[in-house]
């Protein structure tokens, strides 16, 4: 059986990732446009014509597809896809989707087989997790794309223009070049309502924080994160724009040495009063300006993290959650 799935996979084949890679298999007739190449964290992959059969292993790439238009061809998902996240009409279309399984480690990394996955036979994978890597998923011709924030060992500075940038990757992909333009014009006059609004700088700091619910490790996250830019445009400084990580361990005692007026906190699921008494009911965190003002806010992590639409969205939470205030 385990033959047979590789051999179907193989015959789906319309990507070879990698530098120098040849084609093998039957390829797909190209369209119009095709065949597009895209370099996706390091590593060129190859377009001989649309994906039509799309395993989505991450929710991060939902709001693009569905502004292309091309969620109907996902055909499987994997993970945790919040409603919070999305409109009727989105999740209308993920209802669609089968769901493979929603497993996750203590950690909440997904947890799939690369049998469960090859046996969907999808012409792309979005996400990449820890035990289904892009070499693992290229040994049998299935190529795959992840969001470019959260590509290992990335270096880039995040910013809006990363969104509007992944907008025309998938774009390019999938065909929809003119419905990314679109797409992408109407991010940017959001984008601008937004800025109106917000004004100049209000003089308040912030830190956007990722608290273990039951105790223990409380995350920070600096310049190399979405939460700086999405801190900025909202008109805050974060307190640790001076660490060039994107996520890292920080103590309550650092907390209180930066002593910000404003705190996010960023969760995967579950109850956000939960997730605000994990950083709350830490010794020591009610001396905290933003414990004791109630300046404190949760966020679901896509919200912010990694850039896409949603990062506008939870911009705009942002601002109207502080905006009397700023």
């Amino acid at each position: 059986m385990k033959a047979a799935r590789l051999a179907a996979a193989s015959a789906l084949l319309l990507v070879v990732a990698g530098c120098g890679g040849g084609t093998t298999g039957a390829p797909a007739a190209s369209g119009p446009g095709f065949p597009v190449t895209v370099t996706n964290c390091g590593v060129e992959v190859t377009f001989e014509a649309a994906p039509e059969r799309v395993v989505l292993l991450k929710s991060a790439a939902v709001p693009y597809l569905h502004a292309l238009g091309v969620l109907d061809r996902v055909t499987a998902r994997a993970g945790q896809y919040p409603t919070e996240y999305y409109d009727a009409a989105t999740l209308a279309e993920l209802d669609r989707i089968p769901l493979l399984t929603d497993k996750t480690d203590t950690s909440g990394h997904l947890q799939i087989s690369k049998e469960v996955v090859i046996s969907q036979q999808p012409d792309l994978v979005l996400g990449e997790v820890d035990n289904l890597s892009r070499d693992a998923l290229s040994a049998v011709q299935i190529p795959l794309l992840e969001e470019p924030a959260m590509c290992p060992d990335s270096t880039a500075v995040p910013s809006f223009d990363d969104i509007y940038r992944q907008m025309e990757t998938y774009g390019r992909v999938f065909g929809r070049e003119a419905e990314a333009t679109t797409a992408v014009t109407a991010l940017r006059d959001r984008m601008a309502k937004i800025q109106t609004a917000t004004g100049t700088a209000s003089g308040r700091s912030a830190a956007v924080l990722y608290p273990t619910i039951g105790g223990g490790t409380t995350y920070a996250y600096g310049t190399a994160s979405m939460a700086h830019p999405q801190l900025e445009a909202a008109g805050f400084r974060n307190v640790f724009g001076d660490v060039t990580d994107r996520v890292f361990e920080v103590t309550v005692e650092e907390l209180l040495g930066r002593n910000p007026d404003v705190l996010i906190l960023l969760y995967g699921d579950g109850d956000p009063k939960a997730v605000e008494q994990a950083l709350t009911g830490l010794p020591g965190a009610e001396k905290l300006a933003a414990v004791r003002d109630g300046q404190v806010m949760t966020q679901l992590f896509n919200f912010t993290e990694p850039p896409t639409p949603l990062s506008i969205d939870g911009l705009e939470r942002i601002v109207q959650r502080f905006g009397d205030d700023t």
